[in-house]
């Protein structure tokens, strides 16, 4: 999406210059971003993904009995790190059937502003390490 792109380089002009809030250290997103996300996500995704994102189930691996993946954990330590922003938006916006899991979608629960917001809590569990990896395989 060209459009995240162009706000995260115009978001990146503002702190430059002095404007706006500044990103957290090495991350495309805010401190308040990951504030407001942290509401966004203990509201809408906790009671799947858990309260940090660390997942409720050991086993995400395996389809459960119906055919359907469990909820992932979101906080570094499954595969949420090898989906680019965009992919994690489109997975948001329109739920985890696609992809194999029962995800209901959130694209008319829930602004733009909270899904980026969302992305930014969970991303923020990342270590440095697993966020670089990310970047590296394009996730902006």
């Amino acid at each position: 999406m060209r459009t995240k792109r162009v706000l995260a380089f115009s978001l990146l002009l503002l702190v430059v210059s002095g404007c706006g809030e500044e990103t957290v250290e090495g991350r495309w997103y805010t401190q308040s971003q990951v504030d407001r996300g942290k509401t966004v996500f203990l509201e809408n995704c906790a009671e799947c993904h858990g309260r940090s994102a660390q997942g409720r189930t050991s086993n995400w691996r395996e389809p459960q009995a119906d055919g359907a993946y469990p909820p992932p954990p979101l906080n570094g330590s499954a595969h949420a790190w090898h989906h680019s922003f965009d992919m994690l938006m489109r997975t948001i916006n329109q739920g985890g059937a696609a992809i194999g899991g029962q995800m209901p979608g959130f694209e008319d629960q829930l602004s733009e502003d909270d899904k980026e917001a969302s992305i930014a809590y969970f991303q923020s569990q990342w270590d440095q390490r697993i966020y670089e990896a990310w970047l590296d395989r394009g996730g902006l």
